[in-house]
């Protein structure tokens, strides 16, 4: 692989791990494998910037924050440094920092650490693990939930093996488009997320879309996701709806015009993950299965209905930080309810 830093110095990185074989990587080029997001105008986007601009102030924002970015490779290097360069840190009471601006990381799909990032962290951080022995490990390691990320460098032992690790079992990623629940707010780390977890479990590539307190399923939103080449699609945006009336005009609207492009899409609907629905909640609810219901009146075979009620079940009242926003249990219910969906459809 071709070593920048040795034509030009601007790329040497510097790092205070006490490591005198480090090298380092810039993940943009081969082997490293990058999923869900991609660098323009640099730093890494879930869309593109003009698209994200032309949708609404708040897409806007949020585009560039990393949810459901993924970096995988192979390597027998005996430790692993992370080198990133951040230009937009989140920082909530309710979110852990881990969560909304850290990188977590697993092995051979088994989760091996979380890359805390300094509590006064700026503009960016270091990571370091080691292993203790040399031995090829895929590696994955996925971005910050609720921050922005310019630059990722990986440093490895200097004479490791370094490969491509193997591709998803779907060769196009299911898209995920919603609230700032779609976006990970408030998993401890970025591999808690409800797509993180099914993505595991069933080998799945995937698109987070998810955009807090943005998601109103806009005309150039839509346009968008028409555009994206995708396994499934997943619903889950009648959180940022204002009111029902909103979501009556285009929650049905949105599934049409994607059923349109994708005649045999599986797509799956979603409503709020809450046991107990005030009225207004209640007609959200509704508005969302009468989408379903006119779907299969019609003869739609590869349409999905998940009841809100159903994500909760393994968590119950116990899966929120705020009556809201999952903790890592209530993404795990969610996502189990997710994968019996998965389990009986073939994307």
């Amino acid at each position: 692989m071709f070593d920048i830093s040795k034509v030009d110095t601007n790329f040497s990185i510097k790092t205070n791990i006490d490591k005198k074989d480090i090298k380092f990587y810039k993940i943009d080029e081969a082997p490293f494998k990058i999923y869900g997001v991609f660098k323009e105008n640099g730093k890494y986007r879930r869309m593109p910037e003009l698209v994200a601009k032309n949708v609404s102030d708040g897409v806007y924002a949020l585009h560039s924050n990393t949810s459901g970015g993924r970096v995988r490779f192979v390597t027998d290097s005996p430790y692993i440094v992370i080198k990133a360069f951040m230009d937009s840190i989140c920082r909530v009471p309710h979110f852990a920092l881990t969560g909304s601006a850290g990188f977590d990381m697993y092995e051979d799909g088994r989760y091996v650490i979380t890359f805390a990032p300094p509590i006064d962290i700026k503009d960016g951080y270091e990571g370091f693990i080691d292993f203790g022995k040399k031995r090829e490990r895929e590696i994955t390691i996925n971005f910050p939930l609720y921050s922005d990320v310019n630059e990722l460098f990986i440093g490895l032992q200097e004479d490791a093996v370094i490969k491509e690790a193997k591709p998803y079992k779907n060769s196009k990623p299911i898209v995920y488009y919603g609230s700032s629940i779609t976006q990970g707010g408030c998993a401890s780390r970025p591999g808690m997320t409800y797509q993180a977890i099914i993505s595991r479990k069933f080998d799945y590539d995937f698109i987070n879309l998810g955009f807090s307190g943005s998601a109103l399923a806009e005309d150039e939103m839509v346009k968008y996701i028409k555009s994206l080449d995708m396994s499934a699609f997943v619903m889950d945006y009648d959180h940022n709806a204002p009111n029902a009336e909103h979501l009556k005009n285009t929650h049905e609207k949105m599934f049409r015009s994607i059923r349109e492009k994708y005649p045999d899409l599986p797509i799956i609907m979603m409503s709020r993950p809450k046991r107990f629905l005030n009225v207004e909640e209640a007609e959200m609810r509704c508005i969302i299965e009468t989408t379903y219901r006119n779907a299969l009146r019609d003869g739609d075979k590869n349409v999905y209905f998940i009841d809100g009620e159903k994500l909760t079940k393994l968590c119950e009242d116990s899966g929120t930080v705020d009556n809201c926003h999952p903790t890592d249990l209530g993404f795990f219910s969610m996502a189990n309810a997710l994968s019996e969906v998965f389990a009986n459809i073939n994307i």
